[in-house]
């Protein structure tokens, strides 16, 4: 089985003309909660060439593939993910304005993203200055805070398909968003995003984001999260249900649910990705127990059976 991937891993290399992947890779290093599950095959692609180039090989191989942005909600197994992992590198970040419309690539990160389309005079995305994602992963999951989500923003999105390379450009009826969700599949890739902002004050946006961030800093932990857990149910808050479920504090192993904000889950350095997943389902069920509500975790799952 080694040998397997280090054949897949010469052919990526030599059709990359780098010396561009690594076996047993330890991504889960790469999440926000910096766990310890590992990869078959590592891959961070630095432009589309190499990107279509990789998967090509994994179809030819019948090769299993997961494309991850900042590792910000995900969560990958202990167990690790036998496939090759690809993390968007450096040519898929580009971020450039044109005529009030901020035009950025899948890999582009949000707080980036935020503070250099208010400091052009651009308003309306400052609310993503706190979220430690990346566009793609915001488009997915209609990623949102502080009154406004992706959906207000987005214009059109150019979407990769990772079973046939093809790329499609959707729109937002296309899109179907919903609250922490859109019609994006998990083998389909956001690789070039279109905002539509509007003509804003600088001085006035700089404010927004200072205020934005002394908020989160002030009622939201830092350290090893993913940031909120579970999404909120109609008309309630998911870590006020967490709460008043007697939650906080609550710890599985190397997990514990913050004692700052119960929709926050901290892993201690080194922690296990199962613990993590096993205090998730405690604390569901304590909060259905307690108020017949089911939480939904925004949490993206990879190497679980």
């Amino acid at each position: 089985m080694v040998d397997k991937w280090i054949e897949i891993s010469q052919l990526i290399n030599q059709k990359l003309r780098r010396e561009a992947t690594s076996c047993d890779y330890e991504v889960g290093l790469l999440t926000t909660y910096r766990t310890i599950g590992r990869c078959s095959l590592f891959l961070k692609a630095e432009s589309p060439r190499e990107l279509d180039h990789a998967l090509d090989i994994c179809r030819q191989k019948d090769i299993e593939v997961a494309v991850i942005g900042n590792g910000s909600n995900l969560l990958i197994s202990d167990d690790g993910f036998e496939g090759l992992v690809i993390k968007l590198g450096s040519g898929f970040e580009e971020a450039k304005i044109i005529e009030g419309h901020a035009y950025v690539g899948g890999a582009a990160k949000l707080p980036v993203v935020a503070r250099s389309t208010s400091s052009k005079g651009l308003t309306g995305f400052e609310w993503a200055v706190g979220v430690p994602g990346t566009i793609g992963g915001a488009v997915k999951m209609n990623a949102g805070g502080h009154g406004s989500d992706m959906k207000a923003s987005i214009k059109s999105v150019d979407v990769l398909d990772t079973k046939t390379s093809l790329t499609h450009t959707l729109y937002p009826n296309d899109l179907l968003f919903g609250y922490r969700q859109s019609s994006i599949s998990r083998n389909q890739l956001v690789i070039n995003a279109v905002l539509k902002l509007s003509e804003g004050n600088p001085e006035e946006s700089s404010e927004v984001i200072r205020e934005i961030v002394r908020w989160r800093l002030e009622n939201q932990p830092g350290g090893q999260n993913a940031g909120s857990v579970f999404t909120n149910p109609k008309d309630k808050s998911a870590g006020r249900l967490i709460e008043d479920s007697g939650c906080k504090g609550m710890r599985v192993g190397s997990a514990e649910v913050s004692t700052k904000h119960a929709n926050f889950i901290q892993a201690d350095v080194g922690g296990k990705a199962q613990d993590i997943r096993d205090l998730m389902e405690l604390v569901r069920d304590s909060v259905y127990s307690k108020f017949g509500i089911v939480l939904n975790a925004e949490t993206e799952m990879i190497g679980f059976d």
